[in-house]
């Protein structure tokens, strides 16, 4: 999920006896998100002449009543912004908007703690310092355990951590002060020549590296800002999202499986389960007897921990009775294996069952457009049950607001793009009165 937010600094418009205020006026943080804002005091002051109000930070050289500097009030306001966006990174992974409140608190909490534990100047000569890979490991853990990261999260960030170790420009001065301008736009050519990616795995690379500086900044460990205005120009398309057509699922559920693959049976009856229910492989993994109640299941996702309460249909009901009395391990209600596995038996599956409609999918590399087209069961995942499950849901005319209690999507913005693909199902099906001789 990516959370739109607008982050803006600015002075307080205040009067006096009908005029403007110009000298010691307050700077306030705004942000904006989901349709809230957020209003927050900076405890600093500037006059009107000494404030850029494009640039939203007091001008270089200048100082406010009490002596302050610009550097030193521009210096936490950008740790104030990388505080904001490291919340929402946070909320981000769990797949989540947060609240007013919860920005708030979390801000201030963030803003009190870093405050306490500052380091005067007489004693910074004391206090041991850490290395760059020293405080990207404490940020792995930290974050790590404070929001509950799967073995996957931990992968990307050793990964990422691996593309930074064998990047040999940056390896030449390992450290915050690389990431300038020219030293980002660096790592990009790295990322797209070097390791020969696609601008949407860059931009989630170059994602992974905000989230880190961002915290860093908010920990006072990385002072060089530059990297917040950085925007790389990544050219990029929509991902495609990969459904099956009621024709397509009727296709899948009437194959007959040869006698010697019969262990595709079992895969396709969980598949065939979520596109009918619009579980997650997490969930289905974790769907237990005691889930299950005569016209619903009860879950509470693995992925967000929101608690669902899914009707069941005739489609779904039927195959849970199918292996209601099969005994499975720690009670599981269907018989689930590893996601990689079952990955690739869908693919396999599919093939068998004439699932082959071609498919484009474009990329790019830089400016390069990549085209290139699949046989639709090499698409096909465990993923593709609850997307066929939300188009399903709204071609049948299904209201998106029904849909997301039973998704646990929070987002409107999130069913946009399956929103468009219902009324393009149903401009289709529409066509087909055209072709009706009287």
């Amino acid at each position: 999920m990516n959370i739109k937010r607008n982050i803006t600094f600015q002075l307080e418009s205040r009067k006096k006896d009908g005029k403007p205020i110009v000298e010691n006026v307050p700077i306030r943080m705004r942000v904006v998100f989901a349709g809230s804002r957020i209003e927050f005091t900076t405890g600093y002051r500037i006059d009107v002449a000494k404030w850029d109000a494009d640039k939203q930070r007091v001008k270089n050289g200048c100082t406010n009543k009490l002596k302050q500097s610009a550097s030193e009030i521009n210096a936490d306001l950008n740790r104030y912004e990388a505080i904001i966006q490291t919340i929402f990174k946070e909320y981000e992974l769990q797949n989540q908007v947060p609240s007013k409140d919860s920005v708030k608190t979390l801000f201030n909490e963030r803003v009190s703690v870093n405050d306490e534990s500052a380091v005067t100047e007489e004693h910074q000569d004391s206090v041991p310092q850490k290395d760059f890979w020293e405080i990207y490991d404490e940020f792995v853990k930290e974050n790590g355990r404070k929001n509950e990261w799967t073995k996957a999260t931990y992968q990307k960030f050793n990964a990422f951590k691996n593309h930074l170790l064998n990047f040999k420009k940056f390896m030449k001065n390992p450290g915050f002060d690389f990431f300038t301008e020219d030293g980002l736009n660096d790592l990009v050519d790295y990322f797209r020549i070097d390791k020969d990616m696609v601008n949407s795995t860059i931009g989630k690379q170059m994602g992974y590296l905000k989230w880190f500086l961002n915290w860093a900044s908010a920990k006072k460990y990385n002072s060089n800002m530059e990297y917040m205005t950085f925007k790389p120009k990544l050219k990029n398309t929509q991902a495609k999202i990969i459904f099956l057509t009621f024709d397509e699922l009727d296709q899948l559920k009437s194959f007959t499986i040869p006698e010697s693959k019969k262990y595709l049976e079992r895969v396709r009856d969980v598949l065939v389960f979520c596109c009918y229910s619009g579980l997650r492989y997490s969930d289905v993994e974790n769907l237990k007897r005691s889930d299950i109640y005569d016209n619903h299941i009860e879950v509470t996702t693995i992925k967000t921990a929101d608690s669902l309460r899914i009707d069941l249909n005739t489609h779904s009901r039927a195959i849970l009775e199918k292996y209601k009395d099969i005994p499975f391990e720690d009670n599981m209600a269907l018989p689930v294996i590893s996601n990689q596995k079952m990955n690739d038996y869908i693919k396999e599956l599919g093939e068998l069952a004439g699932i082959n409609t071609p498919i484009r999918i474009t990329r790019y590399r830089g400016n390069e457009r990549i085209d290139t087209v699949y046989p639709k069961y090499q698409l096909l995942c465990t993923h593709t049950g609850r997307k066929t499950f939300i188009c399903m849901a709204l071609a049948l005319g299904i209201p998106p607001s029904v849909v997301m209690k039973w998704t646990g999507h929070s987002d409107y913005k999130a069913m946009k793009p399956y929103i468009d693909i219902a009324d393009e199902t149903k401009a289709t099906a529409m066509d087909k009165f055209n072709h009706y001789i009287l």
